[in-house]
């Protein structure tokens, strides 16, 4: 993998002032981030910050009974890490591979020296920072208040946000622990949409056919979040 050429492809990276980015690109690894990779653990430290490319790292809350759900995505438009450098260093949830693919790492030190430069990328991570939680805040909405159906539709167009191209490599029974119910749930609501031609599904593979009509059947929760990323980093999610 080429630095010089496949950093931009993460688009907070393509997004750095180019004095940061400066400082940062002898220190960029190309990483390998395979389907079910944990990159970081409830309470553990990190020692580097991730920058998917073309993969998606899912952001899981696990409970006593080992069930989990998922709390938000991060893809090329972001980073895993952001409580290395918004000073609480660990967090209560778990960072996995979701989706197959490649990334940067950056080491943690590195991250907090530049933020502590308390310039440009300061803002600009505390702007993705604040993105990433309306995610949050609006996937517990979703959850809470909105059919399987609307759920599926939003993570759909969430993740197809973050990659490129049109297809996902994901089972139903990953999608069901990512959303918190039952695989018998997923099965049934993949099939409607398969019904109404806006998927095909098929030995783990998603092929979305309708993009339009997935907008079009999700809930108001998939348009809040792109449009705060929009807001607050313009060109992130734009399609």
């Amino acid at each position: 993998m080429t630095i010089s050429l496949d950093y931009k492809k993460n688009r907070l990276l393509a997004a750095l002032p180019d004095n940061a980015l400066q400082r940062w690109l002898p220190e960029l690894e190309p990483v390998d981030l395979p389907l079910g990779k944990i990159l970081s653990e409830p309470g553990a430290i990190m020692s580097h910050v991730y920058f998917p490319t073309t993969a998606i790292v899912s952001l899981l809350y696990l409970l006593e009974n080992g069930a989990s759900a998922e709390i938000a995505i991060v893809g090329n438009e972001g980073v895993v890490g952001v409580s290395l450098f918004m000073g609480g260093e660990t967090t209560p949830s778990r960072a996995v591979v979701q989706s197959a693919g490649f990334g940067f790492r950056l080491a943690a030190h590195t991250m907090k020296e530049e933020f502590n430069r308390a310039g440009p990328t300061l803002h600009l991570l505390l702007r993705y920072t604040q993105a990433l939680i309306t995610q949050m805040a609006q996937t517990a909405v979703c959850n809470r208040h909105h059919s399987l159906d609307q759920q599926l539709c939003r993570w759909l167009l969430l993740s197809l946000d973050r990659l490129e191209g049109n297809a996902l490599v994901m089972t139903q029974e990953l999608i069901a622990n990512m959303l918190g119910v039952r695989r018998e749930g997923v099965t049934e609501a993949a099939l409607k949409l398969q019904q109404a031609g806006l998927i095909r599904y098929a030995r783990g593979h998603i092929t979305v056919l309708n993009r339009e009509g997935l907008e079009k059947r999700t809930c108001e929760c998939y348009n809040v979040v792109k449009n705060e990323y929009n807001r607050l980093l313009p060109g992130t999610l734009e399609i």
